[in-house]
């Protein structure tokens, strides 16, 4: 069971990495007006998961932990999101726009209300 947590934390340093070299170019660009960077981190990482859950059907397996869970997971949690809405979708439309809007909303009055309790 080691080697499973061992393969994510592998991946994971490696996607933070990713998304942080991400960062650093987006401002070396001068792309700061608008945030670039996380809109480019989502977008790969929606399409990379996409790509991924496909080939990994199996649970886990060491190539899935390492890319999937790890990789990405250090990467972008907002892939993981996009793919789960997706599977919803297939189920009920209604479902899928209540994970949206859940997600959303919950997450912007969280983050409200964390920077609330600390200023």
């Amino acid at each position: 069971m080691w080697k499973e947590f061992l393969w994510v934390f592998v991946g994971g340093g490696v996607g933070s990495v990713v998304r942080y070299g991400i960062t650093l170019l987006t401002q070396y660009l001068n792309w700061q007006k608008f945030p670039y960077n996380t809109l480019i981190v989502n977008t790969i990482g929606a399409f990379l998961i996409g790509l991924f859950f496909g080939m990994y059907q199996e649970p886990a397996t060491r190539n899935k932990l390492i890319i999937v869970t790890g990789f990405l997971g250090g990467f972008t949690t907002f892939s993981a999101f996009s793919y789960e809405t997706f599977v919803l979708a297939q189920k009920s439309m209604l479902l899928a726009v209540l994970n949206v809007l859940a997600n959303v909303c919950l997450t912007l009055l969280l983050v409200w209300l964390g920077y609330k309790l600390t200023s």
